[in-house]
């Protein structure tokens, strides 16, 4: 089939960003706060691979995930309480944006755009803030937010309805199944980015678009870029 820019894309409006994976690599700084708590409680540490493999589904699973066998409800409430005091002190020590993410964002400043994470709030508004991405984001919303967490649609819908937007008119943007079931669940075009952390994830869920920088994201929502068969960009 020949490559096509499709229509849909550039109706675009309103992007909503996943950050851990998406918009940051902060997989080094959330494994080594992992085993500072395994470590505080007398366990040896993860792999950063594995530890990555528990990111995106809010940071009760990440610590329940994380003590394995030992995740008693006394263990994960302990273990929660170090982990978020660590990671408060140490989320940025190596923390840093992707690759073209500074750059992308720029270029889209004239989109309405969002982030939408499963990560607590408090830290990702930090995280956000501290790292100058504050101008670019109408709203952030995190894990703690709303009463259910990503894939639930009810942060996308709440986004939608914040800034006027209709789901035609907005995309999801993130890197893994959870990422694209959410833009799924609230009808909305989804993007996965193949350099996360749930790579091997979007396999299985097939993004109505897939790339591999998020540089390649702007000239596909101006009409400019292509995308071939099977969602994948294709750059010039």
């Amino acid at each position: 089939m020949d490559d096509f820019v499709s229509s849909d894309w550039k109706q675009v409006r309103l992007l909503v960003f996943d950050l851990d994976g998406t918009l940051v690599d902060s997989k080094q700084d959330l494994a080594l706060s992992v085993n500072a708590m395994r470590k505080e409680m007398g366990l040896p540490p993860l792999t950063l691979e594995l530890i990555s493999s528990y990111v995106g589904h809010g940071v009760m699973l990440l610590v329940r995930r994380s003590l394995g066998t030992q995740a008693t409800d006394e263990n994960v409430e302990r273990g929660l309480a170090f982990f978020l005091d660590y990671y408060r002190q140490h989320m940025l020590d190596n923390t840093a944006p992707y690759p073209g993410v500074s750059e992308t964002l720029e270029k889209l400043k004239g989109y309405k755009m969002a982030v939408l994470t499963n990560k607590p709030v408090n830290f990702s508004r930090e995280m956000i803030s501290r790292l100058g991405f504050d101008p670019y984001f109408s709203y952030v919303y995190g894990g703690n937010s709303f009463p259910q967490k990503k894939p639930d649609p009810v942060g996308l819908h709440k986004l939608m309805e914040d800034l006027k937007v209709s789901a035609r008119e907005t995309a999801m943007v993130g890197d893994s199944d959870t990422d694209i079931l959410t833009g799924r669940n609230a009808g909305v075009l989804t993007c996965g980015v193949t350099y996360g952390f749930g790579t091997e994830t979007l396999e299985k869920v097939s993004p109505d678009l897939t790339i591999d920088d998020l540089r390649e994201l702007p000239p596909l929502l101006n009409g400019h870029g292509r995308i071939q068969h099977g969602g994948r960009a294709k750059t010039s």
